[in-house]
């Protein structure tokens, strides 16, 4: 059982990222973030993310007059896209696009589409659920903000109780992390009744972590448990596929996932929670590195408490 515990702590670095201030996204991330912020933008912003995004060698070449009338919007609003997107200035922004530019040209794979249509054989659908879990995973880590990760760890990490909460697929992500926390010694509870997550929420108090997991970012249900929690003076965490969402008005710490597309026969739901609990296995991970002392020990427990289950 030792050696079980030690494989799972194994090959992760230890420390928590630092508090400096949030850098902007790294080129491989920008289409990542064009993706989770395109839906709240408006249509002139979502013609300028998606021309970089789609021609970032050809738009790094443009000065911002000529973004502007490419996409037939103006400075201003080539200026605040690059804003939203992270970057300081129009200028960092071209400088991003070069660098994603120099990438695609060094032999990176092109997407693919993963359209499933309804005859498709079950081979491609494999392959092509597989490329957009894979594409879903990777813009996730792209775009999580490691600051906001490491804060929320401690948070965690040394807090009195924690408190999840989720509705839908996202509360089958809160289960998974209030188990995972469990296991590892600590006080945690997952809420997936609103009346509950209300209830419990008042009990809460400085020095409590409460965790919202919402896609859309505005499920009632998930955001007034953390906003009670908020006001009571916890810490809160939002995990959200919407960053501007009204879960983020009452979150300390935003972790933000991908947002995938939605498909006829893969609605949003399935393919959010891969991001969900990717993000909910680095928040787990960087809180056991920071409790190992006691969380060892206590994940060793566990596996001996159920080990006769798994035996023939």
């Amino acid at each position: 059982m030792t050696q079980n515990v030690k494989e799972i702590f194994a090959g992760h670095a230890a420390g928590t990222p630092g508090t400096a201030p949030t850098a902007p996204p790294a080129p491989a991330a920008l289409a990542a973030k064009v993706r989770t912020l395109a839906p709240s933008m408006t249509r002139s912003m979502q013609r300028v993310a998606e021309a970089v995004a789609g021609d970032p060698a050809g738009c790094a070449a443009l000065t911002v007059t000529g973004l502007a009338e490419l996409t037939g919007t103006s400075e201003a609003t080539v200026v605040r896209t690059a804003r939203l997107l992270g970057y300081p200035g129009y200028r960092d922004l071209r400088l991003a696009l070069a660098g994603l530019a120099a990438q695609q040209q060094s032999g990176r794979a092109p997407a693919i589409t993963t359209d499933i249509a309804v005859d498709d054989p079950i081979a491609d659908v494999v392959a092509k659920l597989a490329y957009d879990e894979q594409q879903t995973l990777a813009d996730t880590a792209a775009g999580l903000d490691t600051v906001q990760l490491g804060a929320a760890v401690a948070a965690a990490a040394t807090a009195r109780r924690i408190d999840v909460y989720g509705v839908g697929a996202s509360g089958l992500v809160a289960q998974d992390l209030t188990q995972k926390l469990l296991r590892i010694g600590l006080i945690a509870h997952a809420h997936s009744d609103p009346h509950l997550a209300v209830t419990n929420a008042v009990q809460l108090r400085a020095g409590d972590v409460a965790i919202a997991i919402t896609h859309s970012g505005s499920t009632g249900d998930v955001v007034e448990p953390l906003r009670v929690a908020f006001e009571r003076g916890a810490t809160t965490v939002a995990i959200t596929g919407r960053p501007d969402g009204a879960v983020a008005q009452y979150a300390d710490h935003v972790l933000t996932t991908s947002i995938a597309r939605e498909s006829e026969l893969r609605p949003a739901a399935m393919s959010s929670r891969t991001s969900q609990l990717l993000v909910v296995d680095c928040l787990f991970v960087g809180v056991a590195q920071k409790t190992y002392e006691t969380a060892a020990p206590s994940l060793a427990a566990s596996y001996e408490a159920l080990a006769h289950r798994h035996r023939r």
